[in-house]
C-alpha cells in the first residue's frame, strides 16, 4: 500500500524548536522529518521528497540560507518549496536575502500556530489536487 501521507521537513538545531513544529503539524495526513541541522537536512532530501522545507536561518556550521542554496543547486530538489522559521534574523536584509536564495516564505518566531497552517494550506491544496 502506497503511503499517500506529504513529507515535511522540519531543520532546527534547537530540540525544543522542532518539537513545537512538530506538535503544531501533528497531523495523520503529514509524515514529518525532523533534522538537527543544515547537513542533516541536506542527507534528507537526497532520500525523500518532500512538499515542503521549514528551516531555521540561524544554525551552526550550515546556517538555512546556505543550505538552501544548496538545496536550489540540485535538480531534482531546485523548485522544493522553502519556508525560513527565525528568531534572530530579522532585519528587512535578511528577510530579502532569505527570498533571493529560494525562501517561499519568511516567518518570525514565536511561530503563530495558525499563521503557520494558514501559510501552509495553498501548497498542500495543490498537492492534493495533483494526487486526484
Amino acid at each position: 500500500m502506497e503511503d499517500r501521507r506529504v513529507n515535511i521537513l522540519l531543520v532546527d538545531d534547537r530540540p525544543e524548536n522542532l518539537l513545537a513544529l512538530k506538535a503544531v503539524l501533528d497531523s495523520p495526513e503529514y509524515c514529518l522529518i525532523q533534522a538537527n541541522s543544515g547537513m542533516e537536512a541536506l542527507k534528507w532530501v537526497l532520500k525523500k521528497k518532500f512538499a515542503v522545507i521549514l528551516m531555521d536561518v540561524q544554525m551552526p556550521t550550515l546556517n538555512g540560507f546556505e543550505t538552501a542554496k544548496m538545496i536550489r543547486e540540485r535538480e531534482k530538489t531546485k523548485d522544493v518549496p522553502i519556508i525560513f522559521i527565525t528568531a534572530l534574523s530579522q532585519t528587512i536584509e535578511n528577510i530579502l536575502y532569505g527570498y533571493s536564495v529560494g525562501a517561499i516564505d519568511y516567518i518570525l518566531k514565536p511561530v503563530d500556530p495558525i499563521i503557520l497552517k494558514v501559510r501552509l494550506m495553498p501548497l498542500f491544496l495543490c498537492i492534493y489536487i495533483r494526487k486526484k
